[in-house]
This record gives C-alpha cells, structure tokens and sequence, in this order.
C-alpha cells in the first residue's frame, strides 16, 4: 500500500545571518570599507537524515523538545518549504493547522477568508457554500463573520483556522501546537473532533507538548531530539522514551545547579535554612523514580543559626507541564512546630503516592508563623519521577489514581 506521507532521507538546513544589512546601500559601504565585514551566517541543520512512513488513516504524534523539528516536519508535508536533501512524498489532499492565520488575509473578513481557504486547496464556491454554516457553528464566531480577521484574537483566530481546515475534506489533517491558544471548552470541542474523524479514516499528524493528548488520540508517536528521529513506534513506549530523557536532563541540570542560592529559584532571609532534601523509599533509601501506589517520603534538614519561634515548613508538588498538583505544610495538617534552634528534619510521608506515571517537580519552604515572612524557599529545585514500568497501576490517563473499585451485577431479567 502506498504510503500517503513518506520521507526519505530528508534534511532541512536553514541558513541563520548575523547582522544582516537593512539595505543595498548599507551591504555595499560596509564591503567597500571591509570586506571581511559581511554578514556571518550559521548552519542549522532543523532535520538529519530523517525517513518514515505514514500509512492511510494513521494517527501519529510528534514529540520532543522546543526546536527539535517537529514543525519544520508539518512544514516540508504542507509544502511550506522545501527539503535540502532527500524526498517527501504526500500522496493526498492535506490540511494544516500550522500558525495563527496560515493562508488567511488579514484585510479580508472571516467570511471572505473561508472561501479564499477553499480556492486554495481546489474546492469550488458551491462546495464551500455547502460547508459555510457548518464551518461557522462549529466555530461559534457567527458574530464576527463579517469582520476583517486582522481584528480577531489568537484564540478567534485558531477557532476560524480549524474550523475551516476540517472542512477542506483533508485525506491529513496536521495539527501543530496552534489549538493551544483556544479557551478550555474549544480546545475540548476540537480534541473530540479529532478523535471522530479518526473513526473515519483520516490521517492524523498532531504536534503537542500536551502528551496527554497525544496519548489519547494517537497509536503511533515519533519522538525527535536536535533534528534526529530518536524513536519510532506505539505511543505508550516512545512517550515513557522521551519522559525519561527529559528526566534524566533535568536530573542533570539540577545536579550541576547543586544546594547553592539561584536567583529565581531560591529566596529568603536565611533564618532557617533548608540545608538538604532528600526524597525517599519505604525503607529510607534515597530515590528519584517511584511507582503509582508506592510509599513516598520527603525529609528536609534544615539549621536556624537563632530562635526561630513555630516555623511552617512546606511544600508544592507540580507536574512537568505546570499543573499544581498539591500544597501541604505543617501549619495545614494542625502540626504546629516548637521553637527551633541549631539543626533538626522534617519529613513529610505518604503511605500510598497516587500520582500517575510522569515528571514531577516540588517547591520546598520554611516560612514564619504568619506566613508573612519567608525564610527559605527553594521554587522547583527537586525532580522525581513516576513511572509504573514494573507494576504500580495499569492506569494512564489523567493526574491521580483514585483507587476506586469495580462492580458489575448482572441483570436477571430477560434480553
């Protein structure tokens, strides 16, 4: 079967200027009085050697990190730019959510823009005709039709845009991280879509830093790093392949930072001092990887260097996309702390951590009675990782385990 997407030994090499003249007249002078004055320019090689194949009805997600080249792949298929090497091949009618306003005219209105969208792609007046109504109730802008879309907002904009590309009667849809900008209800509206058009077949490419939403929509994903296909294969994997290398990055980066005051991430008057943070197992050895449903401990040693009367000491639990998770203390839990002097430790236990499989980071801070004055306060420095490879939960989606039960009672009354 052939393929409706292929690459082929692709590379994409951008060309980066540095002080780039602003006119003719200005690139000449400055040749005349030194040669050696031209701009300097910089390779970027966006993609290496990259080949895979999408087959008809696949629904593949991209992940990696911010310049990886996930968006120069959605770029070569929709024919935005062209490749330096190699060969791309797209056997079908394409529809892509790239940037803000890709093919729309700013001068012209939401209404005039549906149309122009559709002459673009072939389709005739009368088929867009057709899909007009639907386009616009499905992007809720029917007061804004008539509007030039130069007016519209980002999130106006990425409603019109999509709306518009699920219209097109794509063979591929290519979603970029442009649904990002859309409003909680809209970006849910769209994410059922995509998941209905699967059902009928369409190839799905969908660019997202959400994973949840790539797991949830996508049986393949390609992992890319620095313009290299890292991995290739069922979601699940090459998610829990990408997560841990951003663990182990931040684990780095964090080592290499050390217990050292950072500006942004550490403050405070120092009368208590967080001195280490340990995160720990059930038998106290020191971890940074835990199972769902696993014992979880939090010690944090600390010195006051005077009499520091009932301090609070706390922490923030976030997850990797910067989802507050919970924020315990002492003073909450009704353990009200003596005065301290010298050194002493705190620990915070769960018996039963619930957080399902991802990166997490976690605040630590010591502050006054009142909360009014911050003693130390130490904002993400500590990582750890869930991760449920060996057991733990069979769960995937979302941020906890509940741990609910099951049951079924069957009917006795006839079919």
């Amino acid at each position: 079967m052939t393929p409706i997407i292929a690459f082929q030994a692709v590379s994409k090499r951008y060309r980066l200027r540095h002080e780039r003249p602003r006119s003719l007249r200005e690139a000449v002078l400055r040749l005349a009085r030194r040669p050696s004055a031209l701009p300097s320019r910089d390779d970027l090689w966006a993609l290496r050697d990259v080949s895979f194949a999408i087959q008809r009805g696949e629904s593949v997600g991209l992940v990696g990190a911010n310049g990886a080249g996930k968006s120069t792949i959605l770029k070569l298929i929709s024919r935005v730019i062209m490749p330096t090497a190699g060969r791309v091949a797209v056997n079908g009618r394409v529809a892509a959510l790239l940037e803000l306003g890709t093919g729309f005219h700013p001068d012209l209105s939401g209404r005039d823009n549906v149309f122009l969208s559709g002459a673009l792609v072939g389709m005739d007046r009368p088929a867009m005709r057709r899909s007009y109504d639907s386009i616009v109730a499905f992007s809720e802008l029917a007061d804004f039709m008539d509007v030039p879309v130069k007016h519209y907002s980002s999130g106006m904009f990425a409603r019109l845009a999509f709306a518009v590309s699920i219209h097109l009667e794509p063979e591929a849809l290519l979603v970029d991280e442009v649904l990002a900008v859309g409003d909680q209800h809209f970006q849910r509206k769209c994410l059922d879509r995509i998941a209905e058009l699967r059902q009928t077949g369409l190839t799905i490419f969908l660019v997202s830093h959400a994973l949840e939403n790539v797991r949830e929509l996508c049986a393949r994903s390609l992992w890319f790093e620095r313009g290299c296909l890292r991995a290739d294969g069922a979601t699940d994997s090459v998610v829990r392949q990408y997560l841990n290398q951003v663990f182990d990055d931040e684990q780095q980066r964090l080592a290499q930072t050390g217990d050292a005051a950072v500006p942004g991430v550490r403050w405070g008057n120092r009368a208590i001092r967080v001195t280490r943070v340990r995160m720990c197992g059930a038998e106290g050895e020191e971890r940074q990887v835990f199972a769902t449903g696993e014992p979880f401990v939090m010690e944090l040693e600390y010195t006051a260097d005077q009499h520091v009367p009932a301090p609070v000491f706390g922490l923030a639990f976030w997850r990797n996309d910067g989802v507050h998770v919970s924020g315990p203390n002492t003073d909450y839990a009704g353990h009200t702390l003596p005065t301290v002097h010298g050194p002493g430790l705190v620990r915070y236990t769960v018996p039963a951590l619930p957080l399902l499989e991802g990166l997490y980071h976690v605040s630590v801070a010591v502050v006054s009675a009142d909360h009014a004055e911050t003693y130390d306060y130490h904002d993400r420095l500590y990582s750890f990782r869930v991760s449920n490879h060996q057991g733990g939960t069979r769960e995937r989606y979302g941020l906890l385990t509940l741990q609910g039960a099951w049951e079924h009672t069957a009917s006795d009354r006839p079919a």
